[in-house]
């Protein structure tokens, strides 16, 4: 935890702040703020959230990053400062993965802000998934074959749009589409927004504006009740036509003779 011991002292002097000072702050006493400096106490997730929104950081970088004289805080998203994520924590204090069902998702859109409604989802732990904030989401349909309809897709909150990578899957939140599972087609732009790639090809890809997305959710596990059937065999006709494949390219290798 040493990163956010550093930092938080590192912010309330140059903020020009008193450990008691700062303790009045938040509400907290003074001894608890000397413990967290020290490294002999971790601050708990409603108090981290209080710490960040008085600093004006995320709790990502309160956690992650190593604030000094030298750090540069990462460009924002014009969408980060619309809301505050909603989440729940079990009897320890732990963050919940909740789920949201496929007959959740349009209740999703209005309730995605609201403790109450975040609340009384569906939730789950996996010991995998400790460091992050995750949230998993029901996914119909047939845009992302081989990934069958019903799968649930475990994903983790993303603070920084920019940060995802042309090729990644994610679940993307939207005004006017709500809950989507697609492949990222391109990185975020103001003015065109972001492309969304669907695996199944009969599914044309297509822009959301970057006004319009809410949350994005980096896919990182799927859990499905439909197990993988294997390869079949090859057929006569599979394998004429995957020769027939292999001479075509083989002669587009070779230098034309002249």
């Amino acid at each position: 935890m040493g990163k956010i011991s550093d930092n938080i002292k590192y912010l309330r002097k140059k903020n020009g702040l008193t450990q008691q000072q700062f303790a009045d702050a938040m509400e907290i006493k003074r001894s608890l703020v000397g413990a967290y400096e020290e490294d002999r106490a971790e601050p708990k997730y409603d108090l981290l959230k209080k710490f960040s929104t008085y600093f004006e950081l995320s709790i990502d970088e309160l956690i992650n990053e190593v604030i000094n004289d030298k750090w540069i805080a990462k460009p924002k998203n014009s969408n980060n400062n619309v809301r505050v994520l909603s989440i729940t924590v079990d009897k320890d204090d732990n963050e919940n993965i909740e789920l949201v069902p496929v007959k959740a998702s349009a209740g999703y859109m209005n309730g995605y802000g609201d403790p109450e409604f975040v609340g009384a989802l569906p939730k789950f732990s996996l010991p995998i998934f400790k460091n992050g904030t995750f949230r998993a989401f029901e996914i119909k349909g047939d845009s992302m074959l081989p990934l069958p309809s019903g799968s649930i897709i475990i994903s983790e909150y993303v603070e920084n749009w920019n940060d995802l990578k042309v090729g990644e899957t994610a679940v993307v939140v939207s005004k006017n589409d709500g809950v989507v599972y697609k492949r990222m087609g391109s990185k975020l732009k103001a003015d065109k927004g972001l492309k969304l790639v669907s695996d199944n090809a009969i599914y044309e890809p297509y822009f959301v504006a970057a006004d319009d997305i809410v949350e994005i959710w980096k896919a990182k596990a799927y859990i499905s009740t439909e197990l993988p059937q294997p390869t079949p065999e090859p057929t006569m006709e599979s394998l004429t036509t995957m020769m027939a494949q292999m001479q075509k390219s083989i002669s587009q290798l070779q230098p034309d003779k002249k």
